[in-house]
């Protein structure tokens, strides 16, 4: 086998000068203090050449003239210089890389405008009846599983049908690894029959939802390349008789996303899982006129802690007081047995 000698690059070249200026800088070291004649006798070259040369070295800054006479800077303070510069040049062109970056959903944008274009028109297809909108969902879902299952429901007639007639399925797919549904729903259907338990099933199973005094209409995105819209923007399903226009272009579904995840930024967590019932739990106790002390004693935890649960609850609700924080949990449904 043979070695190969690898050699070591010379670090002023490695910070932009070349072996030429090298070379010449390393000659005003070894004399200090030289004219450009006396530099052109050692490097054996002519003075007009080397001018140029000198000049390129002051303005790096490795370099001082002085009266006609050039002054080798200690070369701590030379590579000082050009460390400098070059961790500018890697600043600019940092600079430059993230102003790239920044632009790519542009440049993805572009591209699927281009392609839809040259697709033709994409596809709609008006579906009418809650059957059919459930089992288009399913069938989406197995065939290109996980698929992530993006919805926003405005109203609690559309959360009763789900919960009474479609959740089983949904959550039987949901934990069968088919697909992860992530909600957003009116918090006035939290109290409403049967949605409790099936958004509850709905999170055990490693989905997520959220609620919102007000969804501004129904819609949904299946995956990336799949949307529904309501047939009127605005109302809810049972109202067109669950008439809505499947989509597959990723245009829409990429405005659908970003309007859904403005929606669940704005959205609270449920009052449900560990830390939610323990936060519901005081504030239920406190509607019934118990002080922090007699929580304390009844749940078997410090008073601290109540007061701690509480102002988490506050948090939570938006509240800037008990009182409010009362009238808030008792609209969302949390001091519901």
């Amino acid at each position: 086998m043979r070695n190969e000698q690898r050699t070591l690059a010379d670090p002023l070249e490695t910070l932009g000068l070349d072996p030429t200026q090298t070379a010449l800088y390393t000659a005003v070291l070894r004399l200090h203090r030289a004219t450009r004649s006396e530099l052109a006798e050692v490097m054996n070259g002519p003075v007009d050449t080397l001018a140029g040369q000198l000049d390129d070295l002051v303005r790096l800054g490795v370099v001082d003239e002085q009266s006609g006479e050039y002054l080798a800077r200690h070369p701590a303070a030379a590579l000082g210089r050009l460390v400098a510069d070059r961790l500018d040049l890697l600043a600019e062109e940092s600079r430059r890389i993230d102003s790239a970056l920044g632009s790519i959903r542009t440049l993805i944008r572009d591209y699927d405008m281009g392609r839809d274009y040259r697709s033709g028109p994409f596809p709609v297809e008006l579906v009418s009846g809650a059957d059919v909108l459930y089992e288009s969902v399913m069938g989406m879902a197995v065939q290109a599983p996980p698929l992530t299952l993006l919805v926003a429901i405005p109203d609690g007639r559309t959360m009763t049908d789900f919960a009474r007639k479609f959740a089983d399925p949904w959550i039987d797919a949901q934990e069968r690894g088919l697909m992860v549904i992530r909600a957003v729903v009116p918090v006035d259907a939290l109290t409403l029959p049967g949605v409790r338990d099936a958004m509850t099933r709905v999170i055990a199973t490693g989905g997520s939802m959220r609620t919102l005094d007000r969804v501004p209409s129904w819609f949904m995105t299946a995956g990336a390349d799949a949307a529904g819209l309501p047939a009127r923007w605005g109302g809810n399903l049972p109202e067109v008789a669950y008439n809505f226009y499947l989509l597959r272009t990723p245009i829409v579904v990429g405005m659908l996303s970003s309007l859904f995840e403005e929606l669940w930024s704005r959205a609270v967590p449920l009052p449900w899982g560990r830390r939610g019932d323990a936060m519901a739990q005081v504030v239920r106790l406190a509607a019934q006129g118990l002080s922090d002390e007699a929580i304390a004693r009844h749940l078997g935890v410090s008073v601290r802690t109540v007061r701690t649960r509480f102002a988490e609850a506050m948090t939570e609700l938006g509240a800037q007081s008990r009182f409010q924080a009362g009238v808030e949990a008792a609209r969302r449904g949390w001091l519901d047995q």
